[in-house]
């Protein structure tokens, strides 16, 4: 499966919307899960 690639306007986009989620009270998994990014396990 070709890996997906961003643009920077939609990772600026989506890292905005993670701090505001994070402001909100929200937990840093629950914001993954929000902006559907998965982490990459080690």
């Amino acid at each position: 499966m070709p890996q997906k690639r961003h643009t920077v306007d939609q990772i600026v986009a989506k890292l905005r919307k993670a701090d505001v989620e994070l402001g909100k009270g929200k937990k840093v998994p629950e914001s993954y899960k929000l902006l559907e990014v998965v982490t990459q396990s080690p």
